[in-house]
Formats: structure tokens, sequence, C-alpha cells
């Protein structure tokens, strides 16, 4: 993790957040939230942070990687299981409330501690928000995510033809990606074509691509543990006057997004504005998702843009998707979607790839 990443501020938030929710220390134990807190990126590993004490707990196989990635934190190496150590280090901290990432911990590792610490009170918070709004360093790992992906979606339609299999141009495009600096692939790559463009979350499949349909590429690459997220959807060889239709409908609310999603706005009233351009248009029954989603250290974070939003105004240098779609059974589907930079006026879009149809 870069170190010009803002640590000192990071922590002194989540200290806020302990005062707030009146408890002794947090127990985190959610991958995210550890790497953001901490630099650490390993994948077994837990704080436990308290007003006077922050502690990472992990094995021996991440020593090593902690102390190259971590600051301020004192390491405690585990031997005999991860929660046994956690139980330890409660009892030498003393605490009698601490609050832990109840969406993350399973009902086993809660009714363990629970059985051995039955003194202390456990409280479930929500830390996630702490990672809504980014710091510059966080945007920038994001831009260069963006950038790769961008260039790897220029070099992957050189390859998109019929007879060509959907997971021969998603195992091509992940490949573009790792040549250009992706860490990974940001999530599954969906290559959805023909009829199967109508599924939302089309994972690639060996199903060949044929003349005359709709291909929906929704990727994203990684980039110093940070996302990016795209979609674009062509057509292989020349569209009809419905696949037409139905891309500029979906390219006209993915614009109107664009101009709307703005600093003080709502993720409820947001997703509500683009889904009535689409229903008033007739096509709004088939627009089955969320507008978008917040993206950084998890490709679908806080805040959410959509009819069940908790998030009831954006902020700037929130980082969030424009993401409308179409999807017809039978038919098929199109999508296009955007990583976007929220700002106090209009959204700064971070991937720039091409928006017009492109007929291939």
């Amino acid at each position: 993790m870069n170190t010009s990443f803002n640590f000192s501020g990071r922590l002194a938030n989540l200290y806020d957040k302990i005062a707030a929710e009146e408890v002794d220390a947090f127990l985190i134990t959610k991958q995210a939230n550890v790497t953001y807190l901490s630099g650490f990126r390993g994948d077994s590993a837990v704080l436990f942070i308290g007003k006077n004490f922050r502690k990472l707990i992990t094995d021996g196989r991440y020593i090593e990687q902690a102390l190259n990635e971590t600051k301020n934190f004192t390491l405690v190496e585990h031997t005999e299981g991860l929660y046994k150590k956690i139980v330890e280090e409660i009892k030498i901290s003393g605490c009698k409330k601490i609050g832990f990432e109840g969406l993350v911990m399973t009902v086993a590792e809660h009714s363990y501690l629970k059985k051995e610490l039955p003194n202390v009170e456990f409280k479930s918070v929500e830390l996630d928000t702490l990672r809504q709004v980014k710091d510059a360093a966080e945007i920038a790992q994001i831009r260069r995510a963006c950038k790769i992906a961008d260039d790897a979606f220029e070099k992957i339609l050189e390859f998109i033809k019929p007879d060509v299999r959907e997971i021969e141009v998603a195992a091509e495009l992940e490949y573009i990606m790792r040549r250009l600096g992706s860490e990974a692939a940001a999530f599954t790559t969906i290559v959805a074509s023909g009829w199967r463009s109508a599924l939302p979350h089309g994972t690639a499949t060996d199903k060949k691509i044929c003349a005359g349909e709709l291909v929906t590429i929704d990727f994203g690459a990684t980039f110093n543990g940070y996302h990016s997220d795209i979609t674009r959807t062509v057509c292989v060889g020349k569209a009809s006057a419905e696949q037409r239709k139905i891309y500029n409908l979906v390219l006209d609310a993915q614009l109107y997004g664009l101009e709307i999603i703005t600093a003080g706005k709502g993720g409820k009233e947001l997703d509500a504005a683009v889904r009535d351009r689409l229903t008033n248009a007739g096509y709004g029954r088939f627009f089955v998702h969320g507008l978008g989603h917040g993206v950084g250290l998890e490709i679908h974070e806080e805040p959410r843009l959509s009819k069940r939003s908790k998030c009831e105004k954006l902020f700037p240098n929130m980082i969030v998707t424009d993401e409308p779609g179409i999807y017809i059974a039978n038919f098929g589907g199109v999508r296009i979607e955007d990583t976007i930079l929220v700002t106090a006026g209009k959204a700064k879009p971070l991937t720039h790839s091409p928006k017009t149809l492109i007929e291939l």
C-alpha cells in the first residue's frame, strides 16, 4: 500500500467513530477495512484498535508483509488460531464494550467471542462508510485502474468477431489488462452475447459470438488494491433498427446520469430520475438493477445509487458508477457504464472509452 495514503487521517476518523459509538475499541475483520486503516493487504488478519493501542493480528505467513506495509501498529502473531488470539488480546486490553463488524463476522465467530468473553459487551457497527469519500491518493489509483481498462477495451475490439467464444474474449481482455499493469481483474469479467446480453451478470461462457449480435462487456482493472468498473456494448456487424434504438435509449439515460450526478443529491433521487427517463420512453420495466454503486477497495461499496440506497447526500470525491441498462429476454440487452468522480458540479467520468455504438 502506497505510503502517500493518509492513514493518520483515516485513523483519526476511526477514533471519532469509536467515541460516537460509545465503545472502548473496534475489532475490524473486513479485509477492505483492514487495508484501508493499516495498509496491510494480506487476507488473514484483523485489527484491534482502542484509544491507547493499535494491533494487527495475523499468522506467521504474513508477519514480514505486515512489517513492510504497516506503520504504527503492534504486530501480534497467532499460532493456535486467530480467534483464540483475539480473545487473549481483548482480555489483555481490559475493554468491556467492543464494536465489531456485524455484517461480516459469522454467527459461529460471534458465538465463540460471547462464550469466551461473557463479561464483554459486543456492539455491531458499520465501518464501510468511512471509505466513501476518497482522498487524492485513492483517486489517483482509481484513475490508473480506469486508464488500464480503457486501453484494454481499445485492444479487445480487434479480437471480437464471429465464432470467437465469450470465454476467449474474457481471457484475452484480462490478459491485456495484466500486461498493462493490472494486479487482477476487478471482478469476474462479463462477456454476454446475443440473447445472453439480456443477463445483467452474464459472465462469459463457451457460447460463440455470432454476426448481428450485441455483446455486452463489463470489466475492470485493479491497481494498488483499487478498482475500476466499465461496461460497453458493441454490435458484431451492422446493428438492426431495434438494436440501435435500445442502444440510444440507454446512452441517453447514461449521459443524463452524468449530467445530474452531483454532490448534495441522494442515491434514491438519482436512481429515480434516470429510471423515469427510461420509463417515459416505455422501457422502465427493463431496467432491473440500480443506477450505480461506489467503487474503491471493493468493486461494490457505499454509496449506492438505487431504490434502496441509504445515501441521503453525495459528497465531493466520492467515486460511483453510472450504469443504466435495458434487458429484453430473447432479444438482448445494452448496458453502458462509467466510473465517475463526484464533484460539487458536473460529475467527471474516469473511464473514457467511446460510447457511440461500435459496429465491428
